[in-house]
């Protein structure tokens, strides 16, 4: 019963690794390149919800939408200034930027914040838990950011394939050089991508804040895991993410119930493997 209770929390683990994963996915689907600082932004939507429950003393949910439309501004305005001026065949760029960007913000939080480790509280949501009998029991807190993953990766999937935008989006990722010949704009087209993608790490972010806590210099290991995932998942596959996020965390709670100084190790030998054994992942991208 340990060990199902191990898995069963691996799973739910899962639903965070899949929303650091998601915008990190989605942005890769559609311009093809990984933002280095897609961790960092993560913890900023961390301190974003801190701050606006705990220094402001706004209700939760004004929290939520304040930093949910915050990220979504934040990277529009990142894509279109800064990210688009890079972009292009050479990858290198690109990654150079975004490796800068990284270290202005966990420097930025830093100055801000200070180093102390911070956590958002959540009182009884923290330790409620829903008894399944046996000695199993899920906790609230891991059930809804489940879900809460599930419902963003089915919402992106409903946008890509039932909206303009969508359809946008999805010529863009299979050849942008044609969005030009279809009256799109491809600036314009990829700024809403990352606003798209960035609500989703403002999400990943507000659940992190309630899960664990962090510190400015957190989001590296944030970035690797949402690697990982989307490794392990498929490259641009949505769904694909979701059970990369879970293989990952179920790696982990099984290493943290054989000895808990190989959690960490246990997701990154899970990872090796299946990189190893299937180098595309489990559910690549299918290109038409």
């Amino acid at each position: 019963m340990v060990w199902v209770n191990a898995i069963l929390q691996g799973i739910l683990l899962g639903g965070l690794y899949a929303l650091f994963a998601a915008g990190l996915s989605l942005m890769f689907g559609v311009m093809r390149f990984i933002n280095i600082a897609h961790g960092d932004f993560i913890v900023v939507g961390a301190y974003a919800i801190l701050f606006f429950i705990v220094s402001w003393g706004l209700p939760p949910a004004v929290g939520v939408v304040l930093v949910i439309a915050l990220m979504a501004v934040a990277g529009y305005l990142n894509q279109k200034f800064v990210l688009n001026r890079v972009l292009g065949k050479d990858i290198l760029p690109p990654i150079l930027v975004t490796f800068g960007l990284s270290i202005i913000v966990q420097n930025a939080l830093l100055e801000g914040f200070s180093a102390d480790s911070q956590k958002l509280a959540t009182g009884w949501f923290e330790t409620a838990s829903i008894p399944l009998g046996q000695e199993l029991a899920i906790g609230l807190l891991p059930l809804l950011m489940f879900l809460t993953a599930v419902g963003v990766i089915a919402g992106l999937q409903w946008i890509f394939y039932h909206t303009a935008l969508g359809r946008m989006l999805r010529a863009t990722s299979d050849d942008p050089e044609i969005l030009p010949l279809m009256g799109g704009n491809r600036a314009h087209t990829f700024a809403l991508a990352t606003a798209l993608a960035s609500v989703v790490v403002g999400i990943a972010g507000i659940w992190l804040a309630m899960k664990t806590n962090f510190d400015p210099a957190a989001g590296p290991a944030r970035l690797l895991f949402a690697f990982e995932a989307v490794i392990i998942g498929g490259l641009g596959n949505l769904w694909g993410t979701l059970l990369g996020g879970i293989i990952l965390g179920v790696a982990q709670a099984i290493g943290a119930q054989i000895d808990a100084g190989y959690q960490i190790l246990a997701g990154h030998l899970a990872f090796l493997i299946i990189l190893i054994v299937r180098p595309t992942g489990l559910m690549p991208k299918v290109v038409h």
